[in-house]
């Protein structure tokens, strides 16, 4: 209960973003396409290697823009101050 309670302290449009999962599933899927080719990594850096590929690709072709996205970039900044450097 601890994390949900956490959950709740954010403000309505954070908590919008983090329980719309449909971005995160499309994420995830577009990493296991990099990987479920391989078994096995010879090394670690091969492994965050073909994620970092995923991830540029994926960002490549993401043009949704997020809904509120000023008001919720601000309450990140106001949550996080010490963390986001713009």
């Amino acid at each position: 209960w601890d994390e949900l309670t956490v959950f709740f302290d954010f403000p309505l449009e954070i908590r919008t973003i983090i329980y719309t999962t449909n971005l995160i599933e499309n994420l995830n899927g577009k990493i296991r396409k990099y990987t479920k080719n391989k078994l096995s990594y010879p090394i670690d850096d091969a492994v965050i290697k073909s994620v970092f590929l995923a991830l540029r690709e994926s960002t490549r072709k993401w043009k949704m823009p997020i809904r509120n996205w000023g008001i919720i970039l601000n309450q990140f900044l106001a949550i996080f101050e010490n963390r986001i450097k713009l």
